[in-house]
């Protein structure tokens, strides 16, 4: 029998990657947005720094603050992959989202599990950067390595993962190979997986099984209950197959942002830690939306760990500012053993 021996959950923004003197390089592209969604609402720039006026984000934006934020996500980060480390995983199952780097508005599936027999990492091409938008290339190597590199997957447990979320209804595409479309802007696994391979499990890179959630596309973006329901049906999954292995279980993405709401992330974060459900489903669906969407791939390693009966240690919270409209990306960083 299989055993889940450790969680982690873990933001995988670009401000991690980037010095903090260069957070300031996607404030322009803030500024052009047409409609940044913040709770039940989308506003433009100029009026998101009206609404958060008496907030002072002109000093949660000053550099030393920043210096000092982004200090504290990369000793979180560390952190995280010691813990990796340490738990000696056979297998990691890793919980992301794809933004339009494997899918496009052709075929967008809900739910996908990858079986393949190998994943592939590979950095922007020339053609690729021309068309980045401002501040990512900066921290590519976030997430991706300078020279393409390919991580085993593991399609005994993938497949045993198809069948037993087909069982209890659960209807699930599925891929053994990483073809980006011609629209898209990358290569090989997206990045929320990138981020993963790269920083918490670089130095042990055992078999994956990734499994995508659609997050972030309408019109079929699971709720909250169903991915929690994934969680706990992945986690019994993981239990009854055969091999005698440990597994770590990684959720990656959130997050609120690219506005940040530090109210949502703490009762977030507050329902996970009490390990209430019902808490975490009160939370309005309408905050699902851009990036804060991500954190509906903590919600299915939630559900993991409630099933697997391990407790959530919250490593840290930090909310990483680069506006005084209060754009930017809102870290966690989140175990359980």
């Amino acid at each position: 029998m299989a055993k889940i021996v450790l969680g982690i959950a873990t933001s995988h923004g670009p401000l991690l990657g980037t010095p903090p003197e260069k957070w300031n390089e996607r404030v322009e592209a803030d500024k052009r947005h047409p409609g940044h969604p913040f709770r039940d609402g989308t506003f433009k720039y100029d009026e998101l720094v009206k609404r958060f006026a008496g907030n002072k984000l002109d000093e949660q934006i000053a550099l030393p603050v920043r210096q000092k934020r982004h200090a504290a996500c990369q000793a979180a980060i560390a952190h995280l992959a010691e813990l990796f480390q340490a738990a000696k995983p056979d297998v990691t199952v890793i919980l992301g989202n794809d933004q339009m780097e494997l899918f496009a508005d052709t075929n967008y599936p809900a739910f996908m599990v990858y079986y393949g027999d190998t994943i592939e990492n590979v950095p922007f091409s020339a053609e690729q950067k021309k068309r980045l938008p401002p501040g990512i290339e900066i921290a590519e190597w976030n997430h991706h390595p300078p020279a393409a590199e390919s991580y085993p997957g593991h399609p005994k447990l993938a497949k045993h993962l198809i069948d037993a979320l087909m069982e209890e209804e659960f209807d699930i595409a599925v891929s053994n190979k990483l073809a980006n479309p011609p629209t898209s802007n990358s290569s090989g696994i997206p990045h929320a997986f990138g981020f993963v391979y790269r920083r918490i499990t670089a130095e042990r890179q055992v078999p994956s099984v990734p499994v995508f959630i659609n997050g972030y596309y309408p019109p079929n973006q699971p709720k909250p209950a169903r991915c929690l329901a994934l969680g706990k049906s992945l986690a019994q999954a993981i239990k009854g197959w055969d091999d005698n292995l440990r597994i770590a279980v990684i959720g990656s993405g959130g997050m609120s942002h690219f506005v940040i709401d530090e109210e949502l992330d703490r009762a977030f974060l507050d329902a996970l830690a009490k390990e209430d459900s019902d808490a975490l489903l009160a939370i309005p669906n309408y905050n699902y939306r851009s990036g804060t969407s991500e954190l509906k791939n903590w919600i299915p390693l939630f559900g993991a760990m409630m099933e697997s009966r391990l407790k959530m240690k919250l490593v840290d919270y930090v909310p990483c500012y680069r506006s005084e409209a209060g754009t930017g990306n809102a870290m966690g960083f989140a175990y359980w053993q």
